[in-house]
């Protein structure tokens, strides 16, 4: 392994499925300004819009997520091409 090209600054780091609010903790480098009280500590938050808590290749399930309203956006945009 390359001597020097690897972060330091790894910390525990709560990610957070906003689809479902599943939690979950792990080491990482990512920035982040929000925080998140996780059984009494505070941990830096990252939002995730699915995790494998609620990716339908993992849960087995189908399920829409349009969580920034793609399908709207999509039906205004090409609605001026409709007869």
């Amino acid at each position: 392994m390359k001597k020097g090209i690897h972060p330091e600054n790894y910390r525990m780091v709560a990610f957070k499925d906003m689809s479902n609010g599943d939690v979950f903790l792990t080491k990482s480098t990512a920035d982040t300004k929000e925080t998140l009280d996780v059984e009494g500590v505070e941990y830096p938050l990252i939002k995730l819009e699915i995790s494998r808590t609620s990716h339908p290749f993992y849960t087995g399930k189908s399920k829409l997520i349009d969580a920034a309203g793609r399908i709207d956006k999509f039906k205004n945009k090409y609605a001026k091409f409709k007869k």
